[in-house]
């Protein structure tokens, strides 16, 4: 199971793209509002997702999270005690977990990202904690993925699609979405 977090002001090309492209791996994911059934996106597309926060389970068949940019969307998902709660469980139970654009400073100020690599979006490095930062636009170490934006979130699904199911299917799924 991945859970992907929605959150008022989301963006929404950082949520949906990793969305359909986990879902064409037929990887088991669910939309999870951030105080809503609805969430509107940081460009005004309003999503009914699949569960609320309040109905998430953590247990041992969450494979990983992901957490989506935009503003105000990120803080309003650091602030939401199920995603802590969510970004926790992953941590202490070694499960994936991926953060693009502003979201990978959640993270950072966890600490989570002391003494890894990863990227983030551009004005945002400081918020890393003691990450090393790339300029890559995804970039994986260990249980985390991060990876800068909207750009780069075609990349960031495929990345996830290749650490869920494998390198293969990710490969097939770039072909088949025109990506090279």
């Amino acid at each position: 199971m991945v859970y992907v977090f929605l959150a008022n002001g989301f963006e929404e090309v950082e949520a949906l793209a990793p969305v359909d492209i986990l879902r064409r791996a037929d990887v088991d994911v669910k939309t999870v509002g951030v105080g809503s059934e609805i969430i509107r996106g940081a460009h005004g597309i309003p999503v009914i997702t699949d569960l609320d926060a309040n109905e998430i389970e953590l247990n041992e068949n969450i494979e990983m999270i992901v957490l989506p940019g935009g503003m105000p969307g990120t803080v309003n998902l650091e602030k939401n005690e199920n995603v802590q709660k969510a970004i926790d469980y992953c941590i202490d139970n070694n499960k994936y977990i991926s953060a693009i654009c502003a979201a990978p400073s959640i993270l950072g100020h966890k600490g989570i990202l002391d003494g890894k690599t990863a990227t983030c979006f551009p004005g945002f490095e400081k918020e890393l904690g003691m990450a090393n930062y790339s300029h890559e636009l995804v970039v994986n170490d260990g249980k985390i993925t991060t990876a800068r934006g909207a750009g780069a979130a075609i990349k960031f699904g495929l990345k996830l699609v290749e650490l869920l199911v494998s390198k293969e299917k990710s490969e097939a799924l770039e072909a088949s979405l025109q990506c090279i």
